[in-house]
C-alpha cells in the first residue's frame, strides 16, 4: 500500500482537464512574447585551462565583459532572463540579433542554428515533480563561439550543470584539458542524460498503476492513467525535436567543432534516440494501461451480469409455481389439500438445491 503514495494526485489539479498551454505553447513568434519579471540575475564564470580554474559569481553583466580578451576557456552562465542583461551579452560577445531573440523566446521547439562566429543550441531541461507528479521543462539556450560557452536558463534556483561544476573544479579531467567544444558537448550530454531520471520517475508511475489496476479499477485509477498519459505526452514533444538537433551538429562542419570531439556528439546523437524510443514505448505502456483499466472494468461488469443471470434462472421456476398457485380460481384441487402448503415447499426447495448443484458441476459459478 505505500507504494501507492508514489502517484498522487494534487487536489489543485484537475486531471480531467485538457491542459491546452501546456501541450500547444510552442510559438515561434519572438518580437511579441513577454515573459514574466525576474527578481535578479546570477552569473555565474569559469574560466579555466588544464593547469588552472577561476570561478566567480557576479550580479553586474559589465563584470563578465573583461573575460572576452582571455585566451582561456570560458563557460558564462545566466541564470534569470531579462532583456537588459542578454542584450548586453549578446552585443559584447558578438551573438546574432535572431539568436537572442530566440534566447528571450518560451516555449520554442529545440533548435540549433549556426549564425555568424557562433553555434546556438537552444533546447528543454527537463525535471520530474514529485509531489505533482508532473513534467515540468525549462528553456536553456546554449551558445558556442572562440573559446567561450555562454548558457541561459530560466530558473536560478535549479539545473542539472553540478556534475559539469564538480569536474571542472578538479585537476586532470578531460573539461579541464579540452577546448569549448568539448563544454559544449557536456552541457549537452548532461540535460540529455537527466531525461533518463524523468523517465524512471514516469517508469515507477507506470508499475504503480499496473499494480493497482487489478484491484481497483475505480474512476479514481482512470484519472491517474489519463493524468500519466499527459505527462507522457508533455515529455515526448519536449524531448523529440533534440534529436533533431543532435543530428544537425553530427552534419555540421563548423570550424568550432573540432573533428576528435564528433565522437562524443555521435553518442550524444545515440542517447537522444534511446530516450524517444523509450518516451514512446512508456507512451504505449500507458495506452496499453487504459486498456487493462476497461478489460477490469468489463471483467466486473460480466461478473455482476452472471450473478444476476443465475439468481433469476434460480428464481423462475419457483416464480411459475408461486404463480400458478397464487391465482384466485375456486376449483383447484390442491388448495384443499391439508399438507399442499409444505409439498409445494419442499419441491420449491429441491427444485432450488438441484439448481444449484448442476450450476455448480458446469462450472458456471
Amino acid at each position: 500500500m505505500a507504494k501507492h503514495a508514489l502517484l498522487p494526485i494534487p487536489d489543485a489539479i484537475n486531471p480531467f482537464r485538457v491542459r491546452k498551454q501546456r501541450l500547444m505553447n510552442f510559438n515561434p513568434v519572438t518580437a511579441s512574447t513577454s515573459r514574466k519579471p525576474v527578481d535578479h540575475v546570477r552569473i555565474t564564470v569559469f574560466e579555466y585551462s588544464a593547469d588552472t580554474v577561476k570561478e566567480e559569481v557576479m550580479e553586474k553583466v559589465a563584470d563578465c565583459f573583461r573575460f572576452r580578451e582571455s585566451d582561456c576557456i570560458k563557460w558564462i552562465n545566466v541564470d534569470g532572463i531579462r532583456r537588459e542583461e542578454v542584450e548586453a551579452i549578446c552585443k559584447n560577445y558578438q551573438v546574432h540579433y535572431l539568436l537572442m531573440e530566440d534566447i528571450l523566446s518560451e516555449g520554442q521547439r529545440a533548435k540549433m542554428d549556426e549564425i555568424g562566429d557562433n553555434l546556438f543550441c537552444l533546447l528543454p531541461m527537463m525535471f520530474f515533480q514529485s509531489q505533482s507528479s508532473t513534467v515540468n521543462q525549462e528553456q536553456v539556450s546554449l551558445v558556442l563561439g572562440k573559446n567561450v560557452v555562454i548558457s541561459f536558463q530560466d530558473d536560478p534556483d535549479r539545473d542539472v550543470f553540478n556534475p559539469i561544476r564538480d569536474r571542472l573544479r578538479t585537476g586532470g579531467t578531460k573539461l579541464r584539458t579540452s577546448g569549448a567544444d568539448y563544454l559544449f558537448y557536456s552541457l549537452l550530454d548532461v540535460i540529455v542524460d537527466n531525461y533518463f531520471v524523468v523517465m524512471d520517475n514516469l517508469g515507477e508511475r507506470i508499475e504503480v498503476l499496473e499494480e493497482i489496476i487489478p484491484r481497483q479499477p475505480t474512476n479514481r485509477t482512470l484519472a491517474r492513467i489519463n493524468y500519466l498519459r499527459k505527462e507522457m505526452l508533455v515529455f515526448k514533444r519536449g524531448i523529440a525535436p533534440v534529436r533533431e538537433l543532435l543530428g544537425g551538429l553530427l552534419k555540421s562542419e563548423n570550424a568550432l567543432l573540432e573533428q576528435n570531439t564528433e565522437k562524443y556528439f555521435k553518442d550524444v546523437y545515440d542517447h537522444i534516440v534511446q530516450a524517444v524510443d523509450m518516451a514512446e514505448s512508456y507512451r504505449d505502456l500507458v495506452m496499453n494501461l487504459q486498456e487493462l483499466y476497461h478489460a477490469q472494468m468489463n471483467q466486473k461488469l460480466n461478473e455482476v451480469m452472471k450473478v444476476l443471470a443465475v439468481v433469476t434462472t434460480l428464481m423462475a421456476p419457483l416464480t411459475v409455481i408461486t404463480g400458478i398457485y397464487g391465482m384466485n380460481f375456486d376449483h383447484m384441487p390442491e388448495l384443499k389439500t391439508p399438507y399442499g402448503y409444505f409439498v409445494v415447499l419442499s419441491i420449491m426447495t429441491v427444485m432450488f438445491i438441484g439448481m444449484i448443484i448442476i450450476f455448480r458441476k458446469r462450472g458456471w459459478f
